[in-house]
């Protein structure tokens, strides 16, 4: 697991996610997926460069399929932006990095 993306489950999500200061970029994975594995340096890239701005945090999907089920995952990677404690992008699919920073930027 990167060291600056971090897992969480269903028990972590409110606080994590819903009551955050900074947006939370969440990547919806699993460990089989050709695609979620590219997309994981991305986003620890990113999660790096926007430290302080923007919260990254990994949740597999399998392992975690109510919460995937709550937010209607139906492929993965799907990236989904939570601001306010509402949802503000959806991204289906391996994003490279220059494009999702570009879509992330207005929110943040």
């Amino acid at each position: 697991m990167p060291k600056n993306v971090r897992e969480i489950v269903e028990e972590d999500f409110s606080t994590t996610v819903l009551d955050a200061e900074n947006p939370v970029l969440i990547d919806f994975w699993a460990p089989w997926c050709g695609p979620c594995k590219k997309m994981a340096p991305v986003l620890e890239e990113i999660a790096v460069e926007l430290a302080g701005q923007l919260v990254v945090v990994k949740v597999n999907a399998e392992e975690n399929q109510e919460l995937a089920g709550r937010f209607r995952i139906m492929s993965i990677p799907t990236l989904l932006l939570i601001k306010e404690g509402k949802e503000a992008i959806r991204l289906a699919g391996y994003q490279p990095k220059e494009e999702l920073l570009d879509k992330l930027e207005r929110y943040l």
